[in-house]
This record gives C-alpha cells, structure tokens and sequence, in this order.
C-alpha cells in the first residue's frame, strides 16, 4: 500500500545549489507550495536566478510549458531574514540543505524542533552525517529529562539524500535515523517519490550507500595523482573510456566541490577509524588553497565564473 506523503507545504533551509534544486522538483514535480529560507539575503537573490534559470531551460528544451513554470515559480515563496526558521513554523515537512557540518545542523534542528508542529517531519539532505545524531539534536528538554514530546520530535527526523544536480538526478537516498518513525519514513519515501525521483534506502552509517563507495573511489583518483601514478586527463580519461563513466573521477569531484568531498571524507575516516577513508594530504591542500572545484572556478580544472 502506497502511504500518501501529505506534505501540503514544504520548507526548504539553505538556498544553495542543492537548496534550490530540491524546491525546484518540489514546486514542479510534486506541485507543492516551498517556503524557502536562508540567512544571507545574497544567497537567496543566487537561489532565485538559479530556479528561475532552470525555468527557462526546461521551456526552451520543450519539458514543461510556459504555464508550468508560472506555476511553479508562483509556488515559491521566500521567507525574510528576520523571521528566520520562525517563517518555516505552519510547513509539514523541512528539508535542511545547508553545509556538512554536525555542529551547523545540530543546531539547525534544535531550532526546528522548537518552532515547527510536533507532526512536521525534518529532514536532512545530509550526504555523510549520521542522522541519528542530527535526531538526537531534536529532543527538547523538560525539567532536566526528555519529555515524550521530545521523543516524538526526534522519530519524526530522516535523511532524505537528493543528488547534485537535483533536477537531473534520478535518485534519492533515504535514511532512517535509530529514533525515526516507520510513518515518517514512508511518508519521506512517498514524498522523494511525488518529486519523480526513485528511492533506495540505507542504514545510519558513515557516508551511507553513496559516499561509503564513491568518496574512497574520488580520493583513490586523487592519491594517484599525488603520487604522479598518471596525470589529471590520463586518470579521467581512462575512467570514462575503459569503465564507461560519463565522468572521470577528478572532474566529478569539482563538480561536487572538493571541500564537500573533504568533509565527507573526514566524516567516513572519523566515523569508522578505518585507514582506508584517510583524506589525500593533496584534496586537503587543494580546500586550504581555498580551490573549490567548479563553483569558484578552479579546482583539478578551470572553470569560467559569472559573478
């Protein structure tokens, strides 16, 4: 049986790529109201010359309709700065898409907890991060001991995985937390599901299914560069011709940003101990270099930047 996901408005917090990707297919593809929130007014000007981009390149490619990105775009509303998470307060679900950081989203979901509807569910589109412990922030206090209420507040947290970029991407990894609900687990399914996305699931575990395999995978490219095994186009060259991926491993890890990959790398070594997942000293100088990959323009590769 198919469990209706229910979610009559969504908040989206974080107005990044990712953000605005996931209200992207929500307002579109699951046709549902986003509030979108973010703290730098800046962001949310990039956020909405993004969507409004996205639009316009679904139209022209004969995707959508002109009717269909009004509506969509009509569905979008942002909330200002100085509500804040309080604007987020009459959402039936959030989507947190902010960076890779447990203490940013420990925070985060403390607060969600506190100003969202005890049957709100809060997601995290975390790529690494334990949503366990994210569920843990989510508790409140009563006198000194967890109320039942703060109980509920963590079994309504889940990972909800979206891929970069959110448009494009089939796929969405599910999570649940050791505190989550089997109803918000099926109602997040149900959701990722309306956006037209498939669903896999895995277990509470450092980088999950995704990042457990790929980021060893980038990191290994990485190692052989440093060592001077073969060079940046030889290495993605030989990935792309000799195992048919349609993009080779440095140039994939620009895209998804190599302070991403470093933090997601760090959350695998320091969650498991496991020597494996040890960072390449080259991927931590490239992040110290303040050399991001794609979205500052230089990372294995240049790249054009529009300010």
């Amino acid at each position: 049986m198919v469990i209706p996901h229910g979610i009559r408005t969504l908040g989206v917090l974080g107005a990044g790529q990712m953000g605005l990707g996931i209200a992207y297919v929500a307002t579109l593809r699951a046709k549902v109201p986003v509030v979108l929130c973010d703290k730098s007014p800046e962001q949310v000007d990039r956020g909405l010359k993004l969507f409004d981009k996205l639009l316009a390149k679904d139209v022209s490619k004969g995707k959508i309709q002109d009717v269909d990105a009004k509506e969509a775009r009509d569905r979008l509303t942002v909330v200002s700065k100085e509500k804040g998470i309080a604007g987020l307060r009459d959402v039936d679900m959030v989507i947190e898409a902010a960076s890779e950081n447990l203490t940013l989203k420990q925070s985060l979901f403390k607060s969600l907890a506190a100003e969202l509807r005890p049957n709100a569910i809060l997601a995290s589109n975390t790529s690494s991060i334990s949503i366990t412990k994210i569920a843990a922030s989510a508790i409140h206090q009563d006198h000194s001991s967890a109320s039942e209420m703060g109980k509920l507040s963590a079994s309504r947290v889940v990972g909800l995985h979206f891929f970069n970029p959110v448009p494009v991407m089939k796929l969405v990894e599910l999570i649940s937390a050791l505190q989550t609900s089997p109803d918000t687990l099926e109602r997040a399914r149900a959701f990722a599901l309306a956006c037209g996305k498939e669903v896999t699931q895995s277990q509470d575990v450092p980088g999950f299914v995704s990042n457990a395999l790929l980021m060893p995978f980038i990191n290994e490219a990485i190692m052989c560069l440093e060592k001077g095994v073969a060079t940046r186009d030889d290495i993605d060259k030989t990935l792309k011709l000799g195992m048919n991926h349609p993009m080779g491993p440095l140039q994939l890890a620009d895209f998804i940003g190599l302070d991403t990959c470093l933090a997601i790398q760090q959350t695998l070594y320091q969650g498991t101990g496991d020597s494996k997942y040890r960072p390449s000293i080259l991927l931590e100088r490239m992040v110290d270099a303040q050399w991001y990959g794609k979205k500052n323009g230089k990372g294995f590769y240049d790249y054009e930047t529009t300010p």
